[in-house]
């Protein structure tokens, strides 16, 4: 999906994942500090949508999810993952009910296959999934904002803002009335800040809840049965995750960021030392300067100085080791 607002006045399109909304619109730094603020949108209209109807809805969900949604309240905003038998995370979805419909974002190009593992439990449940990436865009309000939503659009509130989901005829027109734009830089930006994982970024094919901490915001510990939960309580109740995921300082002298997979090693083991690590998310913060997320071994100490290639790295624990 290419959308509208690239014509918008300096915008520069993304690239990888994010292709189709642009990177930034002339200025990363004014933009994340709009943000910050409270001011202006994000483009989000690449992500996939994904809708679930019927009665059923909720109490079906919730034999699927990680999250406990079988009594969630209209409107009230949640994430949830989707896992393997394994209990690796194959989904993340950012939902919330309007009382009719639950309505989901989904990384970009993973509705497809959400939708045909949803479609393969429906059995005899009341319930009708769609793709609505077609039709709807979601655009990011951030936490402060002031501006209008329009009447009849589901929203998602969060402590980080509100997500939309807008018809995707009425892109261009709300763009006019939101703000100045902000693009994906930005608000990985503000991710990154926030220590938020994101699905693909700082997911691999074996990572499990507890790396990322995403116990408790996506995965609730008390409800029934899903597929991986064996994994889930067993790590939470008898051992550790082999890796945890942390905040990294950069070395603002150097150039260039260390792209994601860069191997991490301990700063005092030198060039040749043991990767102990890799770099999942690097960017340029408007006040933090040069920052990153990545996963480390568990057993790293938490004070260890790091080095991200060539560059020196400080740690902020968000995981417990």
């Amino acid at each position: 999906m290419k959308s509208p607002l690239l014509t918008l006045s300096g915008a520069v399109p993304a690239e990888g994942v994010d292709e189709g909304v642009a990177a930034h619109y002339g200025d990363l730094f004014r933009e994340q500090r709009a943000l910050a603020d409270g001011t202006g949108f994000v483009d989000l209209s690449h992500r996939g949508v994904v809708t679930v109807t019927g009665e059923d809805r909720l109490a079906w969900l919730h034999l699927l999810l990680t999250q406990h949604v079988s009594d969630l309240p209209a409107g009230r905003a949640t994430e949830a993952l989707i896992l393997s038998a394994n209990g690796h995370i194959e989904h993340a979805l950012y939902l919330v009910d309007d009382g009719e419909t639950v309505w989901a974002h989904v990384e970009p190009g993973t509705q497809d296959a959400l939708i045909a593992y949803l479609e393969s439990m429906k059995f005899f449940y009341k319930v009708e999934v769609a793709d609505r990436t077609a039709d709807i865009a979601v655009v990011h309000l951030p936490a402060g904002s002031i501006a209008e939503v329009p009447q009849g659009v589901a929203v998602r509130e969060t402590p980080y803002g509100r997500d939309l989901f807008l018809p995707r005829a009425d892109l261009e027109a709300y763009a006019g009335q939101a703000g100045p734009p902000a693009g994906i830089l930005a608000y990985e930006a503000l991710r990154v800040e926030q220590h938020r994982p994101r699905l693909g970024f700082e997911t691999d094919h074996r990572t499990i809840p507890h790396e990322l901490g995403w116990i408790g915001s996506a995965v609730h510990l008390q409800k029934g049965c899903y597929r991986g939960q064996e994994t889930v309580a067993r790590v939470q109740n008898l051992g550790k995750p082999p890796r945890r995921l942390v905040f990294l300082h950069l070395d603002g002298s150097e150039v260039h960021l260390p792209v994601a997979g860069t191997e991490l090693r301990l700063a005092d083991d030198g060039p040749d030392g043991r990767k102990i690590g890799f770099i999942t998310t690097s960017v340029r913060h408007h006040e933090l300067g040069p920052v990153a997320l990545a996963l480390v071994k568990r057993n790293v100490a938490v004070d260890a100085p790091l080095v991200a290639g060539d560059t020196a790295a400080a740690q902020e624990v968000v995981v417990e080791p």
